[in-house]
């Protein structure tokens, strides 16, 4: 990172540290819901069952030879860590790898009956149907009457808060209890990215999506609001190509999202209209490039994903694991400027990011004093605090 020294890479060896708990106690619990949640045959179940032995006591093991991205893997590190424990890399290497061999145990990439089938679908559509889901919707009913500046301002928060509705978050003990302190955002950059989006309606807005289901929608709606008043000519959306950490947006997940707000009342079914009106006309793409699953940061981006991040007027960044690789998944004081350890973004960007991990940058010492004093550390990782930054 330019002008700033580095900072201690994040690994999961640290006994009682957040990391190590997704590894050791998280990802068990979500091979075993997986296990539960299909009616897998044998193979898949020893599949399964030799995952869940392995990535707690065993090394890391290299994709099989015919695997359709081996040769990708290589290239991000799989040789390198090969052979080593899961608790012994780079966090954000380990957690990624386990969702890769995670969707080799249950067939997902290799002919047969389970080929494409996503193993995260029914938590996906669980929360998405839920009665909670229409609360949120009908509220857009009393929010339409508003002022113009007041709905955007209510949809992005409703897009910054969305977050938490992360299904592997709350398969965590982190996320499985009620927080007691109140929300509130520790850095609040809205006026900037207000200021980006303009009001000419020429520029082209990339949201790299997080989480899909009750995070997915308010990104939408953020999106068609946008296009409405003419604050953007285009929004590109970037999701995965294929199922990412349990809840990660897919392209599958958005029709579903997109069919949710069709299907609703009101002004939810408005919305879905005008989004799918705009998906057909080409003023909202969705992109679901390769890198979208890469455990790097986005320093390491390939050139043609730099080259559109660097025609947008502006890239929102959405979600807790973006903000890491956005920043690099390292120990940054927490102080350590925003503008500093994304310099390598090919244009302005924006994060905004419930904390839900111990990566933190660009708070002022007051801030962090006060939520140390307040909290302890659990500030960093409980999703009851939130950011909006943003880089012009």
């Amino acid at each position: 990172m330019p002008d700033i020294p580095s900072a201690p890479v994040i690994l999961g060896d640290e006994p009682g540290s957040f990391p190590r708990s997704v590894l050791a106690e998280r990802h068990p619990a979500i091979i075993r819901q997986v296990r539960d949640a299909f009616p897998y045959g044998p193979d898949q179940h020893r599949a399964l069952d030799a995952l869940l032995a392995n990535c707690t006591e065993g090394e890391i093991e290299p994709l099989p030879a015919d695997a359709h991205d081996r040769d990708r893997w290589v290239a991000w590190g799989m040789d390198e860590h090969a052979g080593r424990s899961w608790f012994d890399v780079p966090w954000l290497w380990s957690e990624s790898y386990f969702y890769r061999r995670l969707l080799q145990a249950v067939g997902y990439f290799t002919p047969g009956p389970w080929q494409g089938i996503d193993p995260f679908r029914p938590f996906k559509r669980a929360e998405l149907d839920a009665p909670g889901t229409d609360e949120e919707l009908a509220a857009l009913d009393d929010l339409a009457g508003r002022p113009a500046d007041e709905q955007e301002e209510a949809l992005l928060h409703g897009s910054l808060w969305g977050n938490r509705a992360d299904l592997g978050f709350r398969l965590s003990a982190e996320g499985a209890t009620a927080a007691a302190a109140a929300p509130g955002l520790v850095a609040d950059d809205s006026d900037a990215l207000r200021s980006l989006l303009g009001a000419s309606g020429t520029g082209t807005l990339c949201l790299v999506a997080d989480n899909a289901g009750r995070e997915l929608v308010p990104d939408l709606l953020l999106v068609a609001h946008l296009l409405a008043r003419g604050r953007i000519a285009r929004a590109v959306l970037h999701v995965k190509p294929h199922p990412y950490y349990v809840s990660d947006a897919t392209t599958a997940d958005v029709v579903d999202a997109l069919r949710r707000l069709t299907g609703a009342r009101g002004a939810a079914a408005a919305y879905g209209h005008r989004l799918w009106a705009a998906m057909a006309d080409g003023r909202l793409a969705v992109r679901a490039h390769p890198f979208s699953c890469a455990p790097l940061p986005y320093q390491a981006m390939p050139r043609d994903l730099r080259e559109e991040f660097a025609a947008a007027t502006v890239t929102v960044v959405k979600g807790d694991l973006n903000y890491r690789r956005l920043v690099g998944d390292r120990r940054w004081p927490p102080t350590t400027p925003f503008a500093a350890v994304t310099a390598h973004f090919p244009g302005p960007v924006a994060a905004l990011r419930t904390l839900k991990s111990d990566v933190i940058t660009g708070l002022d010492a007051g801030t962090e004093a006060r939520l140390s004093a307040a909290e302890g550390q659990r500030w960093r990782t409980s999703g009851t605090h939130a950011l909006i930054q943003v880089r012009g």
